[in-house]
């Protein structure tokens, strides 16, 4: 069992920037993928930004390349989300989720072994 926990969360204007953090225990964090899904209010979970065990390779969703940087310490545990450049439409709550071995397909579609319960990330105009 892997447990996740995101923090960072908040009320932020448009353009501004913020810092997500996903805190693991349970197992060696070392050895999964991770990824980013966010949910917007009556809409469905979505593919936010993924990155290798490693942290070799990152994937993100189109509209996010460019705004949005994820990365990992292995040695804290810790994957984090910087947004940056905010627009209203990435009003969500943001999720952290955690796969055993890498593939680019499974973390682009959500299948994930475990996930975190998320944070809310609200943009006002």
């Amino acid at each position: 069992q892997v447990q996740l926990v995101e923090s960072g969360g908040g009320l932020v204007q448009a353009g501004g920037s913020l810092i997500l953090s996903c805190a693991a225990s349970g197992r060696t964090f070392s050895a999964y993928a991770m990824g980013w899904f966010r949910q917007a209010p009556g809409k469905e979970r979505e593919f936010v930004a993924a990155i290798s065990s490693f942290g070799g390779s990152t994937y993100y969703r189109d509209s996010e390349k460019g705004r949005f940087t994820i990365s990992r310490d292995n040695a804290k545990n810790t994957l984090y989300l910087r947004m940056s450049g905010l627009k209203p439409e990435d009003t969500a709550v943001y999720y952290c989720a955690a796969r055993f071995s890498d593939s680019i397909v499974a973390l682009t579609t959500g299948q994930m072994d475990y996930w975190g319960k998320g944070t809310l990330v609200t943009v006002s105009s």
